[in-house]
């Protein structure tokens, strides 16, 4: 197993001593070679150290972690955030595509996002600042070779791909992207999106008609025909009347 290096940059020192010990029992692999205690010593430090994965606070005494990282000249790690339970912060984070970890930290999800840590895209953070109001307005999409990041209001549906997520966007762009439909559903059902069928996420916003011949299907605004699971027939009357 190669090990890694990690810095961690937290004003709490308690919280400091916490996951370093959590990365002594249950990450062995990672060394932490450094600690901070705000954005300004975070900052001097990360210019004299390189580390694998920098464990970064949002709010702290001096400043924010964006702070911080606008403060750098390039984002040249893996970047895992550490967070108290903020809704807004958590939905902001799935919607950025960016690793995070609410205190006090779990173990297994500590291993999970360090197995998973990869370099930070700059993209990410961009998206991630711009998501931190109350409603999410991008989505940072991974796919095999690239991140993209879109708007949510030029999403006009997703399709179920095996294991991937095809986006179709309302400029007639498709997207394949690197995880299931289940996940975008359960990401995007507050923010104007309807599972009308198991493999089918719909925008509301681009909903035509609900024509009732046929099983029930969906017709969208560029005339596609989306098919109505019987199990979702009166979720989506509720949705388009405004009924429940």
């Amino acid at each position: 197993m190669s090990t890694k290096t990690a810095i961690i940059i937290d004003d709490a020192e308690n919280a400091r001593v916490a996951l370093k010990t959590d990365l002594m029992d249950y990450c062995p692999e990672i060394e932490v070679i450094g600690e901070a205690s705000g954005v300004v010593e975070g900052v001097k430090l990360l210019k004299q150290v390189q580390a694998d994965i920098v464990f970064l606070d949002i709010q702290m005494g001096d400043g924010s972690g964006f702070d911080l990282l606008e403060i750098l000249p390039e984002i040249n790690f893996s970047l895992i955030f550490t967070t108290s339970s903020n809704e807004h912060a958590i939905k902001a984070f799935r919607f950025s595509a960016i690793d995070y970890l609410l205190k006090p930290v779990d173990p297994e999800e500590l291993m999970e996002a360090v197995k998973k840590a990869e370099k930070t895209d700059q993209q990410h953070i961009d998206v991630l600042k711009g998501n931190l109001g109350p409603s999410p307005k991008k989505l940072a999409l991974n796919s095999q070779d690239r991140i993209r990041v879109v708007n949510l209001n030029e999403v006009l549906r997703c399709e179920s791909n095996g294991s991937y997520t095809l986006f179709f966007m309302s400029d007639g762009e498709q997207l394949l992207v690197t995880k299931t439909l289940k996940e975008y559903d359960q990401l995007l059902e507050n923010q104007g999106f309807l599972r009308a069928h198991q493999s089918h996420l719909v925008n509301i916003d681009f909903i035509k008609e609900f024509n009732k011949s046929d099983g029930g299907f969906l017709v969208l605004k560029d005339k596609t025909e989306i098919p109505v699971s019987s199990r979702k027939k009166s979720l989506v009357m509720k949705v388009l009347t405004g009924v429940g």
